[in-house]
């Protein structure tokens, strides 16, 4: 059973930041696009931190590390941050497949358009020049079952097609936001299945979660446009 992750925060500029804490029980194998901990692995942790709209460091992964060792985590993990707030987090559970996303679409592309250009800004909202509203789709997804290395990564395919599909159903003609990243985690062991797309065993609750997901965080968001720095002003 995948644990469900605290809320828990930090200090940062006089303010009680949040974030989310996952303490793995025993490592995970997790394939992810994070900034800290991309790629495939055994995992151990995971945060997800919300973070300032003006957020603009140019070492995010230094940011996360160090809030990874403020919070007393050790070994390899995973870190994401976002521009909203992170409380704001939808849970959504569908055949064992668990997804649990933090749904900003401030600014959302097209992945392919005229306006693809490359952006160096490493912000939680480094955004495309549309609109610098909360923005960044951070997915995390849970399968019960070991996936072969394939599997792995035609998880995370599945999960953005899913993604993507949730966008068009609320009139947005996006395929995410220019910061987006996607986490799926695993058993070490077992015997693996072979199939992540979305016809496949794991695959298919696993697009119907995520698109849940981004369906329900994004209509709170699109009605709200609120971030947590938005939110913290207000407070």
């Amino acid at each position: 059973m995948f644990a469900e992750p605290s809320l828990t925060h930090r200090r940062e500029d006089g303010l009680d930041v949040p974030l989310l804490l996952w303490r793995f029980p025993e490592p995970l194998l997790a394939v992810s696009s994070a900034v800290l901990g991309g790629g495939a692995g055994p995992r151990e942790w995971l945060i997800n931190a919300s973070v300032a709209m003006s957020y603009a460091r140019p070492d995010p992964d230094a940011h996360l590390a160090s809030l990874a060792a403020g919070l007393g985590l050790t070994g390899p993990g995973i870190g994401l941050l976002t521009g909203v707030d992170v409380a704001d987090a939808v849970h959504v559970r569908d055949d064992d497949v668990q997804v649990h996303a933090t749904v900003g679409l401030g600014a959302p592309i097209q992945a392919a358009s005229a306006e693809s250009g490359f952006d160096h800004r490493p912000a939680a909202d480094s955004g495309s020049g549309v609109d610098h509203r909360p923005g960044t789709v951070n997915i995390v997804v849970w399968v019960p079952q070991r996936l072969a290395d394939g599997a792995l990564i035609n998880a995370v395919a599945t999960a953005t097609e899913a993604k993507a599909q949730a966008l068009t159903d609320l009139g947005l003609a996006a395929t995410g936001t220019a910061t987006d990243a996607v986490c799926v985690l695993c058993p070490l062991d077992g015997p693996p299945a072979a199939y992540g797309g979305p016809r496949s065993r794991w695959g298919a609750p696993l697009a119907r979660a995520v698109h849940r997901a981004v369906l329900d965080g994004g209509a709170v968001n699109l009605a709200t446009g609120r971030s947590w720095s938005d939110r913290a002003a207000r407070s």
